[in-house]
């Protein structure tokens, strides 16, 4: 090789070194000015805080500042990221397992303002009338104009047979009202059950510790009763734990199947995949019913099976919130929830600030039946002829069902549900029978 050449390639070399000695350089200047910059802030914090404990009008308690700042720090993140200090994050794990003291609502921060997400079955709250969607602006007569979801909870906790009054602003109501609710120990039972005719009906009230076990409990009986179709009802489920809405799914899904997944802040997805259970069942014919109040946990379970086809979702739009919160506890026994992800429905659906959107949407409401208008029919008519099939059999003409249709009617959600589900089992038989 020429001397040319090698003092070319030497050249080239070095002239490659030195490129990348100088990134190097940049990477580290930026991870040194990216450090001088959080130094700097907090230094700036700090320098804030000594002016308040040297100046304020009165002493001030560090911790109260430092829990203050923690507080403000995640209230600017959004309104699922907050601070348990170390009594609140004793009652959030009490509630967690079903019990708890309270007025029986989950509520959170919809657009700025205090919102009841959905009252709790049977509970103080569900008793007054309060509703999914009814905006809290103020407590014991105070606002609630940038409140944390923390502070209220802490204002509406209390003792069990104290009062609270909140004043509801309500959708179609003119004015402001104001409802005073005695507090109790809430206990949560995640699972009510009934036949309505031919079908089974399960009510799931939250998606709580073992609330899978009490769905399963719960089918088991009524296919002892020979149901043919299945009402699976969620209206004001809040939600609760995410390994409870894929165990709840996995009774409806074959093993293996994607219930939710779930997108980090890089991108990096985490699929949760239903169980192999010891109990299933998969053929039942089911209709979902979902409402504003339907949340997290209750959007997972009804959007894996939309996406899946394993069931109709009958009702309103459901709440819309698709993010996942991490508890991370403190040394001294307080905690921090924090977004961590975004989850999305099988089929890759985000359903922030959307919802779920039903398959057939039913406002709520109720049947008003007219009985004025007397249509004669051939029974009506003097010397009509018996039907000697009815009179065979013994059959009393009168309707049996007299009773069921009277509470369907004053619940039209579910009424729907039924007769599709009706219809639905019908349909199948035919189909079946033509294979």
């Amino acid at each position: 090789m020429s001397k040319k050449k090698i003092l070319l390639v030497t050249f080239g070399s070095f002239f490659t070194i030195l490129l990348f000695l100088f990134l190097i350089s940049l990477k580290i200047n930026d991870v040194y000015a990216a450090k001088s910059s959080k130094y700097e802030l907090l230094e700036k914090f700090t320098n804030v805080m000594s002016i308040v404990q040297e100046n304020y009008v009165e002493k001030v308690d560090t911790e109260k500042l430092i829990n203050g700042a923690i507080k403000g720090m995640l209230h600017e993140l959004d309104p699922h990221s907050n601070y348990f200090d170390k009594d609140m994050f004793k009652e959030f794990q009490i509630e967690t397992k079903g019990e708890f003291g309270g007025l029986g609502i989950t509520i959170g921060i919809k657009d700025n303002i205090l919102t009841v997400i959905a009252p709790l079955e049977d509970t103080p709250a569900w008793k007054a009338g309060l509703k999914a969607g009814d905006k809290i602006i103020k407590i014991n007569g105070k606002s609630t104009a940038n409140i944390t979801l923390e502070e209220a909870v802490k204002k509406l906790r209390g003792k069990p047979g104290t009062k609270v009054t909140i004043t509801i602003f309500r959708k179609g109501v003119d004015k402001p009202f104001d409802v005073t609710i005695t507090r109790a120990i809430i206990k949560i039972k995640a699972v009510k059950y009934k036949t309505i005719e031919d079908l089974g009906y399960i009510k799931l009230t939250q998606f709580k510790d073992k609330a899978s076990d009490e769905v399963i409990s719960a089918l088991k009986e009524l296919k002892n009763k020979s149901i043919k179709g299945l009402i699976f009802d969620l209206r004001n489920n809040p939600g609760g734990l995410l390994n409870e809405a894929i165990k709840v799914s996995s009774i409806f899904l074959p093993a293996g199947k994607t219930v939710v997944f779930t997108k980090d802040r890089d991108g990096k997805e985490k699929h949760y995949k239903s169980y192999l259970l010891s109990y299933r069942d998969l053929d039942i014919p089911m209709v979902v019913l979902i409402n504003e109040g339907s949340a997290s946990a209750s959007e997972i379970f009804s959007g894996a099976m939309k996406d899946y086809n394993r069931a109709i979702i009958v009702g309103e739009t459901s709440f819309g919130k698709a993010s996942v919160q991490t508890i991370i506890p403190l040394n001294d026994g307080s905690a921090i929830k924090i977004t961590t992800a975004r989850y999305y429905t099988p089929n890759g659906h985000s359903i922030q600030n959307v919802g779920i959107k039903p398959d057939i949407i039913i406002p709520d409401g109720k049947i008003v039946i007219e009985k004025d208008n007397h249509v004669i029919k051939e029974k009506d008519l003097e010397h009509h002829l018996d039907n000697d099939q009815l009179k065979e059999a013994g059959f009393n003409i009168s309707d049996n069902n007299t009773n069921i249709e009277e509470e369907l009617n004053k619940d039209l959600q579910l009424k729907v549900a039924a007769d599709i589900l009706k219809g639905l089992i019908k349909y199948g038989n035919k189909e079946k029978a033509n294979k």
